[in-house]
């Protein structure tokens, strides 16, 4: 099959899609399939690169107007097109009526610019943008999503049926493994990380969902107790904002409260395989990629009590209330008694998250897309 991976604009700076697309074009060309991987170039982005003011707008240029003959261009080749992130789902209208799939990951900025987050205002601009979204998304011939709870979210806001929506859970697209202490450790220190054993981490942006204001409270209580009263907390991600900056400073416990950027995958690995537990409270998720990240390096995940975080979590997962840290606290420090049991268990569902699942999920969904063209052209498919 010739499969046309459409990817993200390199200037989003969306590390976590640019590894999805790569991903499965290296899964889909070891299985023998013809696949190519298509970007949108920085042109007149690269006069400003940034994701706000006139940087954001000569991007649109790029990716949407710049981009579009050349996508028109390489869709001819393809059997089937796949759009690798929904927030390009309008480029199925730039593609020449090729058979198409788009994965949703989530679907949080849409129904926020829908008026269904009111702590998350959307201005105008982004309203237009995010209905465009939609829009596309609800004449793909197949969307893809990467969790049940998504799906749900899809179909509601969409009114897609359900043959043309499937589920294939993400695979890890880094091969996270369990590393040993000691290089750990030296890994760690080598990073300037001398003092903060034990810890919890933190993986996460600053997106209001990730709860990062909640992770600093639910480490505030669990700092009392008796077991964690000499833990420090690791938050690994974006730079702080203000507001937290001033929420960890203003905290008794700023100096156990650590600020991570740009944490290579090693590091990362290190961390999850020597933290006493991933602190993972978000509100909202479209998968949780973490949660299978830290489970895979044997790490105790404790995350939200909430769709789609109980999906990836399985039975492996400490489940918490993010809105009562003093309950979470509590909860937390009763299941760490079974640390051992709760990391052997997280091992297990990890192995859920492979390559190879994905990539049949996949093809499964070409397939599907490339039968609904055809039988739009009155005529056999190519399978």
């Amino acid at each position: 099959m010739k499969i046309l991976l459409v990817g993200n604009y390199l200037h989003s700076r969306q590390q976590s899609m640019q590894r999805f697309a790569d991903l499965l074009r290296e899964l889909l060309t070891a299985a023998g399939h013809e696949v190519r991987l298509l970007k949108p170039a920085p042109l007149l982005g690269n006069l400003k690169p940034g994701e706000t003011g006139l940087g954001k707008w000569l991007g649109y240029i790029d990716r949407y107007i710049l981009f579009r003959p050349r996508l028109r261009r390489a869709a001819r080749w393809a059997d089937v097109v796949h759009v690798c992130d929904h927030s390009n789902a309008m480029y199925v209208d730039m593609i020449g009526g090729r058979p198409n799939v788009v994965t949703c990951h989530d679907l949080l900025a849409v129904q926020s610019a829908l008026g269904e987050i009111p702590g998350n205002v959307t201005g105008f601009s982004g309203r237009i943008f995010q209905r465009w979204i939609l829009s596309g998304l609800k004449r793909a011939q197949h969307v893809v999503c990467v969790s049940d709870q998504t799906r749900s979210e899809l179909r509601r806001l969409s009114g897609l049926p359900a043959a043309r929506c499937s589920v294939v859970p993400n695979a890890l697209n880094y091969p996270y493994r369990p590393m040993g202490s000691d290089e750990a450790r030296a890994r760690l220190q080598r990073l300037g990380a001398s003092a903060p054993w034990p810890f919890f981490v933190h993986v996460g942006g600053n997106q209001w969902y990730k709860n990062r204001a909640g992770v600093v409270r639910l480490f505030m209580q669990l700092a009392a107790l008796p077991p964690f009263q000499s833990h420090h907390l690791i938050m690994a991600g974006k730079p702080w904002p203000d507001e937290l900056r001033a929420l960890v400073q203003e905290s008794a416990l700023a100096a156990r409260i650590h600020e991570w950027t740009e944490v290579a995958n090693e590091d990362l690995r290190a961390l999850y395989s020597t933290a006493e537990a991933l602190l993972f409270p978000s509100l909202q998720e479209g998968f949780g990629w973490p949660i299978a990240e830290a489970q895979a390096c044997g790490c105790v995940v404790v995350t939200s009590n909430r769709a789609p975080m109980t999906e990836v979590g399985g039975e492996a997962a400490v489940y918490i209330d993010p809105d009562d840290a003093p309950g979470a606290a509590a909860v937390i420090a009763a299941a760490l008694a079974n640390r051992d049991a709760l990391a052997e268990a997280g091992l297990r569902n990890a192995e859920r998250f492979s390559g190879a699942q994905m990539m049949e999920g996949y093809l499964v969904a070409y397939r599907r897309a490339v039968a609904v063209r055809a039988r739009c052209l009155g005529r056999r498919g190519y399978f």
